[in-house]
């Protein structure tokens, strides 16, 4: 008999047992007989625990020299990077992810760690010119304090770095809470800044669901900023639930367009739309999920990405040469399937859609990629996030109504525009209303050393993640006038 083993909170330089003594389980979702793991099931006084030893901890942590931290970083990066097959193999299992990818994405979170303990050390202020010769004016840039950390499931190791590198560099310390259905990546990011010498207090883990552990880490009055990628709602509960003088940034939903105008753009318009909508089975803020194609070639574009579609190998993440693996979780699933419904009701459903359930797929959240066509305009799987492998095929009449449709919603992450005629792309990057503008290439992905954000409800109107933009989050301007 397989032990299952058991995973602690990190709190003040402890690994720690919840005081609520309760634990949840972590199951993989390819076969959900497997256990994961144990983790703890935090309450309020968990993670007032967590914010006090980050708030004791900050004043060190802000004075500690800027080379010092950086090595901190670096030597974590080091960690995740001797380990990235262990761990890409952990994340491929508890959260469905293909192998090769989650190896992939623990060496992200390590170039991260790498690029913002170089980046920020050159990050400084400014000097200001002034009439009165016995006078200095200039500016500091300074840590905010305690900042949360919250991030979601499908991306459970990259998004965490992005937020915790440049919060820590910057001199902040910080609480960080996991996706409770995928605990374990956030685990081992945390481990690695463990292992690195991090002092105690300066980061803090706890597991738990949001309604336990989310007031606490949303209003407790020693935070000064929150970092929140998630759901659309629970982003907007959070930045209202946030005091004044508590930074927000909430990365949040996409209905990502891609659009396609010529016939001779067919085929890499297919790749890209394959590649953008149904890799991490769907599961990407910024994943390809409405497809606005020229009415006059609808038909070819259609033919063609259904058969690259059926062609998909669908199977766990720990198999090799399975293209899609499964939903993240049951109620993924559950939510997927009811789209697939809905779309019945107001579309043609072409290809897939179908849960599998025969087989080695019994235990598992598997389901077949699903396209749409006939797809009207004010459709809910043409504007409601999904986040499932669906797509929506949306018949357009030449580039400005493509502009149109695809401007027409709540949402403004990415977009992408497949063409070979400059003067279009050009006429894209003013028109389309997203943060994320792509030409010939996947809405999904992004550089690590470039701003990352959208438009609309996908993001609140603050501040970027990613690239040097993503520090000015974590830093305060100071003015100083200085008398000789």
């Amino acid at each position: 008999m397989t032990t299952v083993p058991t995973f602690f909170n990190y709190i003040d330089g402890e690994w720690c047992a919840s005081q609520t003594g309760r634990t949840f389980e972590n199951r993989n979702p390819a076969d959900t007989r497997d256990v994961v793991g144990e983790f703890q099931a935090s309450g309020e006084a968990d993670a007032t625990a967590a914010v006090q030893a980050a708030a004791s901890a900050f004043s060190a942590w802000k004075r500690a020299a800027p080379g010092a931290r950086a090595k901190v970083l670096l030597s974590a990066a080091a960690y995740l990077e001797r380990h990235a097959e262990r761990f890409g193999d952990e994340l491929a299992r508890e959260e469905g992810k293909q192998k090769s990818l989650a190896k992939d994405e623990f060496l992200r979170a390590s170039q991260t760690l790498r690029y913002y303990a170089i980046e920020a050390q050159s990050f400084g202020g400014e000097t200001f010119p002034n009439d009165d010769a016995d006078m200095a004016v200039y500016t500091v840039r300074e840590p905010l304090g305690v900042v949360t950390v919250i991030s979601p499931w499908n991306f459970p190791v990259s998004i965490p770095a992005r937020k915790i590198a440049p919060a820590l560099i910057c001199g902040n310390t910080v609480v960080f809470k996991p996706a409770t259905d995928a605990p374990l990546s956030g685990l081992r990011l945390v481990e690695a800044f463990v292992e690195a010498g991090i002092p105690r207090g300066v980061l803090n883990f706890v597991t738990g669901s949001a309604s336990a552990v989310g007031p606490v880490l949303v209003g407790a009055k020693e935070i000064r900023a929150i970092s929140f990628t998630g759901s659309t709602s629970a982003g907007e509960q959070i930045h209202r639930a946030a005091s004044m003088s508590t930074r927000t940034q909430m990365e949040l939903g996409g209905k990502n367009a891609l659009i396609v105008l010529a016939s001779r753009d067919i085929d890499r318009a297919v790749d890209l739309t394959v590649k953008g909508g149904f890799s991490l089975t769907g599961q990407a803020c910024t994943g390809t999920s409405r497809v606005l194609v020229a009415r006059e070639i609808r038909a070819a574009f259609v033919e063609k990405l259904v058969a690259r579609t059926a062609a998909l190998k669908i199977g766990p993440g720990l198999e090799a040469g399975n293209d899609i693996g499964p939903l993240a979780t049951e109620g993924q699933l559950r939510t997927v399937l009811e789209y697939v419904e809905i779309g019945r009701g107001e579309a043609k459903l072409v290809c897939g859609g179908t849960q599998i359930v025969d087989g080695a797929y019994a235990h598992g959240y598997f389901v077949t990629p699903a396209i749409f066509t006939d797809v009207p305009r004010d459709a809910r799987i043409a504007r409601e996030e999904i986040f499932g492998p669906v797509i929506a095929v949306i018949d357009v009449d030449g580039y400005e109504d493509a502009i149109a449709v695809a401007n027409d919603s709540d949402y403004g992450l990415a977009a992408s525009l497949v063409t070979q005629d400059a003067c279009l792309m050009h006429r894209f990057v003013d028109d389309i209303e997203v943060g994320t503008v792509k030409i010939n290439r996947t809405t999904t992905g992004n550089l690590i050393n470039a701003p990352f954000g959208g438009l609309k409800r996908s993001s609140t109107a603050t501040f970027r993640e990613s690239g040097r933009d993503g520090l000015d989050f974590y830093l305060q301007v100071k003015t100083i006038y200085r008398g000789v």
